[in-house]
């Protein structure tokens, strides 16, 4: 469990660092939020194609798997996650869910950060 968990914190500090420089350059004088906007199609690519290796049978072990697609996917965008969720759903013929979990994640996650903002005026 602690191999496990190191490979995951490795990755994602990996993942962060290379976010958070890209996101940056890509922001540069932008006001569209490029970076971000690159960093989770650009992860949302990543996870796709390491799943895909994956699924084929590579012979990578479970803690590079945890490495690459836990720890620096997830460090790098939650978005890929997110993306392979849908596209899981999708897949297994659950077209309604995938469009109630998109809708209501992103409608939620702007309201949370909007509540969240007006509590901490609260305090």
């Amino acid at each position: 469990m602690i191999k496990s968990i190191l490979f995951v914190f490795l990755g994602g500090g990996l993942g962060s660092a290379l976010r958070y420089g890209l996101g940056t350059w890509l922001n540069q004088n932008n006001e569209l939020a490029l970076g971000t906007f690159s960093v989770n199609i650009l992860g949302s690519l990543i996870i796709g194609l390491l799943m895909g290796w994956f699924l084929k049978g590579s012979n990578l072990d479970e803690g590079m798997r945890l490495f690459l697609a836990v720890g620096f996917c997830g460090g790098f965008t939650t978005f890929s996650a997110f993306a392979l969720e849908q596209v899981n759903m999708i897949k297994n013929g659950a077209l309604s869910h995938a469009l109630i979990y998109a809708t209501s994640s992103i409608v939620l996650g702007v309201l949370a950060v909007f509540l969240g903002l007006w509590l901490s005026r609260q305090f």
